[in-house]
C-alpha cells in the first residue's frame, strides 16, 4: 500500500459522559476536574494512554491541557500532572450496556460522581461511576479490519458491507459513525445502516446499535446480544460473529478519509490516466482511472493528486504531467487557485497546467484561461458531517437555522452540478442564504454552494453572495464571513 500519509490512522479521541448527561471536563484553572458541562468541546476531549508496565492500566489525558488525570487514595481527583505518575493509572471496565468504569490501579476505588463533585473514592459500580464514551473525532473515516488488513466497503450487488479491499478507494469505502442513545451505529455511503446480522437497514434499529469498545488502542463493535463485529468467510461480509470477547478479528482501526476528486477539462472530457503515465483529459465516464485522491499539505496548502494505478501526478521534461511518482516532493506539489466554479493548478515550475491539443496535461502556462481552467468534483461525500471551530453543525431545534456549536451532528446529502454543490438536510429542505447572511435548511428549490478545498481535511463553502458560510458566537451558521480562514473553514 502507498504510504507518504495516504494512510493515516485517527487518533482516538473522546468525552465521557455521566449518568446525568453531563461531559467530564478538565478546567485551566486550578486543574479541577468537573461534570458541567451539557455538550462536547475542547476542555471535555480526553485521549486514552496505554501505561508500559503496568499491565490493563490506561492513562486519561486531557487533550485540551495536555496533563493526565489523577486519583489521591483519599479519593480527590485533578487535572494537574504533566507526567503521569502511580496515582494516574485507571483500569476500564467495560459494563454490559457499553458504559465504562473507571477504578483507580492503585487504590481500588472507582471514579464518578456530577457537577463538581466528583471524587475517586466509591467501592462499588452505581449509576454515578458509569461513563459513556462519545468520540471526538470526525465521523466520517475508512474503516480497515485488523485481522484481515483489508478496507471495509459497501458492496452494492450483494447488498452487504465487506472488509476486502487493499485500498479505501471510491465512494464505496466511507463509513460514517452515528451517535444516537448512548451507541454507535455504522452507516454506509448511500445512508443504510448495518445490522448485527450483515444486512443493511433504512432505519437505526436495535441490532443496527453497537457499543464501542478499545482494546491495545483498536476499536471494538459490541451488539445488543453481546456479540462483535467481524469480517466472515472468504467475502469478509462484516456482521456480529461468535465471539463475546474482542479478540483480533474483532478490531479495527479508523483511518482519515482524504478527498477523491474527479477533474473535467474544457473539453469536457475528464481527466484521466487510463491510457497510460500520461495525464490526459480524454475520457467520457468517471471510473477508477478517472478519480484521484487530493491530499493537501499542512503547512504549503498545495496539494497533490494520487492516481489508482499506484503514482502522484508529478511535472516532468518540457512541462508533462505524469502519475508516475512514488514518492511526495516539490514536483508533485500544485498550488491550487479557487475561480468560482472552476480551479486552476499552478506546479513546481511556476506556470499553470493547461490542457493542450491532444487532451495532455502540462504545466506550459503563464496565464489563465479556459484551457487552464478545471471543474472539480468531490465524489466521496455523498453524505457529509460538517464540523467547525465551536462544534457540528446542527438542524436548531423548532427553527430553520442551523447551530455550528453541537457535539451532535446531523448528516447532510450533497449533490453536484457544473461545479457547485446543493446541500439537503432533514426533511429534503435545502440549504439556502437569507436576509443579513442567515442559513436556513427549508429550501425547495436547490442553491449553489461552492466549496474551496484549503487546508488538510477543512473546507470553506461559498454562497453565492461571494461570502463564506461560518460559526461564531452566536452558535448560529451565516454566510458573512470575508476571507476562508479560521471560523469559516469546516472538517468534512
Amino acid at each position: 500500500m502507498p504510504t507518504n500519509g495516504l494512510h493515516q490512522v485517527l487518533k482516538i479521541q473522546f468525552g465521557l459522559v455521566n449518568d446525568t448527561d453531563r461531559y467530564l471536563t478538565a478546567e485551566s484553572f486550578g486543574f479541577k476536574v468537573n461534570a458541567s458541562a451539557p455538550s462536547l468541546k475542547r476542555k471535555q476531549t480526553w485521549v486514552l494512554e496505554p501505561e508500559p508496565g503496568r499491565g490493563a492500566a490506561v492513562l486519561l489525558r486531557s487533550s485540551h491541557l495536555g496533563r493526565y488525570l489523577s486519583a489521591e487514595e483519599d479519593g480527590r481527583v485533578a487535572c494537574e500532572a504533566e507526567r503521569p505518575g502511580r496515582d494516574c493509572c485507571f483500569l476500564v471496565l467495560p459494563q454490559p450496556d457499553g458504559r465504562w468504569a473507571l477504578q483507580s490501579e492503585p487504590h481500588g476505588r472507582f471514579f464518578g460522581g456530577t457537577e463538581d463533585q466528583l471524587s475517586c473514592f466509591a467501592t462499588a459500580i452505581t449509576p454515578a461511576e458509569l461513563w459513556t464514551v462519545h468520540l471526538a473525532i470526525h465521523p466520517q473515516a475508512h474503516l480497515l479490519s485488523m485481522s484481515r488488513r483489508r478496507y471495509a466497503h459497501l458492496c452494492p450487488q450483494e447488498d452487504e458491507i465487506a472488509a476486502d479491499s487493499n485500498t479505501p478507494w471510491g465512494v464505496d469505502a466511507l463509513i460514517t459513525l452515528i451517535f444516537q442513545n448512548r451507541q454507535y451505529c455504522l452507516k454506509s455511503c448511500d445512508s443504510r445502516f448495518l445490522r448485527s446480522d450483515g444486512h443493511l437497514v433504512w432505519e437505526p434499529e436495535a441490532r443496527a446499535c453497537y457499543t464501542l469498545e478499545f482494546k491495545a488502542g483498536k476499536l471494538a463493535f459490541k451488539d445488543c446480544d453481546g456479540r462483535y463485529l467481524a469480517p466472515v468467510g472468504p467475502a469478509g461480509t462484516l456482521r456480529a460473529g461468535r465471539n463475546t470477547r474482542p479478540g483480533k478479528d474483532e478490531l479495527f482501526d479508523l483511518e482519515e478519509s482524504h478527498p477523491q476528486v474527479v477533474l473535467v477539462a474544457a473539453n469536457h472530457r475528464y481527466v484521466s490516466v487510463r491510457q497510460g503515465v500520461n495525464v490526459s483529459a480524454n475520457q467520457d465516464e468517471e471510473l477508477d482511472h478517472e478519480t484521484f485522491l487530493m491530499q493537501i499539505d499542512q503547512e504549503t496548502k498545495k496539494c497533490s493528486f494520487y492516481a489508482r494505478t499506484g503514482g502522484y501526478w508529478t511535472l516532468v521534461t518540457h512541462g508533462g504531467i505524469q502519475a508516475t511518482a512514488t514518492q511526495v516532493s516539490a514536483n508533485t506539489m500544485f498550488e491550487t487557485e479557487w475561480r468560482g466554479r472552476r480551479v486552476a493548478l499552478k506546479a513546481s515550475n511556476g506556470r499553470y497546467v493547461c490542457m493542450k491539443k491532444n487532451g495532455q496535461l502540462a504545466a506550459i502556462s503563464d496565464f489563465v484561461g479556459e484551457d487552464e481552467e478545471f471543474t472539480l468534483k468531490l465524489i466521496n461525500r455523498p453524505i457529509l458531517v460538517l464540523r467547525g471551530l465551536d462544534g457540528f453543525v446542527c438542524h436548531r431545534r423548532g427553527s430553520n437555522q442551523l447551530d455550528t456549536n453541537r457535539s451532535v451532528y446531523d448528516v447532510f446529502h450533497l449533490s453536484f452540478s457544473d461545479g457547485a454543490y446543493q446541500i439537503r438536510g432533514r426533511g429534503g429542505g435545502f440549504w439556502h442564504t437569507g436576509s443579513h447572511g442567515s442559513v436556513c435548511s427549508d429550501g425547495e428549490r436547490a442553491e449553489d454552494f461552492l466549496f474551496e478545498f484549503r487546508e488538510r481535511g477543512r473546507l470553506a463553502i461559498r454562497a453565492r453572495s461571494g461570502k463564506y458560510l461560518r460559526g461564531g458566537a452566536s452558535g448560529l451558521l451565516r454566510a458573512d464571513a470575508d476571507a476562508p480562514a479560521g471560523v469559516a473553514l469546516w472538517e468534512y
